[in-house]
């Protein structure tokens, strides 16, 4: 072992896995602010959201609408880009709707096979446990958060604290709404909170409601994107929360 006074090497630099940057992170958060479709489950895991995307940009087309998109929007496999397009050039219509409930009983029929993220369901029920108020923050369905996680037993760890997608689309992350909605709800200061989120757009709506991120990152993809967004504190896995949880 190399002495302090002798020590040659470089002292490394502090990463988005840091122990103490997480560790901070989860014992500073008296409110949980939980993304769905990732941190809790692989929603579309047996269901597939590019199918689910095809299929919306499918029936605008049957309905004479094809030019309602750009070729990027139906391209992206992205089922909620094409809704938040249509949203832009129809707000509040029926045509919007219709395609949100579309896509509302396409997420209920994947929520029968999404497979449960690992470590997130103890996770969960150590989080309550110990004392923190969980919610959902999240642009899919609130009815189907509802059924996955009732399926699971772990919908008396959030309810009532269920935020999700509604007809007003302009209220989707990144916007904060869905954030801010929670912890006015549960009488939260932001920085007594913390978010868990998967994507850029999860970091932004923590970023603008003033909400510490933690991001989550199921493989090397999404963790780059997640550190290029800006995100501090990454892991690729549930179990070192879980850990210092139980610890």
């Amino acid at each position: 072992m190399t002495s302090d006074t002798t020590q040659t090497e470089p002292v490394a630099e502090k990463t988005e896995t840091d122990p103490e940057r997480l560790r901070n992170l989860i014992t500073g958060a008296r409110v949980v602010l939980w993304d769905f479709d990732g941190p809790i489950c692989r929603l579309f895991a047996r269901h597939s959201a590019e199918r689910v995307a095809a299929d919306l940009v499918e029936w605008l087309e049957g309905r004479g609408l094809h030019g309602l998109l750009t070729e990027a929007e139906r391209e992206s496999l992205d089922p909620h880009v094409v809704l938040r397009a249509v949203d832009r050039r129809h707000p509040g219509s029926d045509l919007v709707a219709e395609l949100e409930e579309r896509l509302t009983q396409e997420e209920l029929r994947a929520a029968s096979s999404a497979m449960p993220t690992a470590y997130a369901d103890p996770l969960i029920r150590t989080w309550t446990a110990v004392g923190a108020r969980l919610a959902i923050t999240t642009n899919n369905s609130p009815r189907i958060v509802r059924t996955y996680l009732t399926g699971r037993g772990l919908l008396s760890c959030f309810a009532p604290h269920i935020y999700g997608r509604t007809q007003d689309l302009h209220h989707l992350k990144p916007d904060p709404h869905c954030l801010n909605r929670a912890l006015n709800a549960i009488g939260a200061a932001p920085s007594a909170a913390l978010m868990i989120g998967d994507t850029p757009s999860d970091l932004e709506a923590a970023l603008r409601a003033a909400v510490p991120f933690l991001g989550y990152a199921r493989n090397d993809r999404k963790a780059k994107l997640l550190r290029e967004a800006g995100a501090e504190v990454v892991v690729e896995s549930l179990e070192p929360l879980l850990t210092l949880l139980r610890g």
